[in-house]
């Protein structure tokens, strides 16, 4: 059966650090849908609303972010471009029909979608997903990630590693 995309261009935007599968699932789904997807990942500079200290380096994200799309076989259908705000250029992309979003996100493309009209351009199509849930049942999250709380697949890490002598 051939998977028929939806969109021509969808767009996607995140941190990504901690490249974990809550932010696997959202790229999955952008890719499903849109021939081409333009993902926008967060610069240094910007100064974010949530928790952001010891965010990793842009470098470092966007390597990771650059293999996990080689290894899935989709960076040729992916622009990366880096942005120092929540809209980057998708409030003013002509080839732009769809966002990916998660329920933490979706604010954030209703802003897009405003600054789009005042702009006389169509509104995104806003495809919401759901969280990825840890062992815990809390979201999967890089700021969990960063506090040794969970790891990037939300297995529940251990504050203490017990080593048995007995298998």
């Amino acid at each position: 059966m051939v998977n028929k995309m939806k969109y021509g261009k969808v767009a996607v935007g995140g941190t990504f650090d901690f490249l974990h599968d809550g932010h696997k699932a959202i790229l999955g789904k952008a890719f499903e849908l849109g021939e081409k997807v333009q993902i926008g990942i967060v610069s240094d500079q910007k100064n974010l609303e949530k928790d952001s200290a010891g965010i990793r380096p842009l470098e470092e994200r966007e390597k990771d972010l650059e293999e996990f799309l080689k290894d899935q076989g989709w960076r040729s259908r992916a622009e990366i471009e880096t942005i120092s705000d929540p809209v980057g250029s998708t409030a003013e992309s002509n080839e732009l029909e769809a966002i990916v979003v998660s329920e933490e996100t979706r604010p954030g493309a209703e802003k897009i979608n405003e600054i789009r009209s005042e702009k006389g351009l169509n509104p995104l199509d806003i495809i919401e997903i759901p969280f990825v849930f840890a062992d815990d049942g809390k979201p999967i999250s890089s700021i969990r990630i960063r506090y040794g709380e969970i790891d990037e697949h939300g297995n529940i890490e251990k504050e203490e590693k017990k080593i048995s002598d007995y298998g």
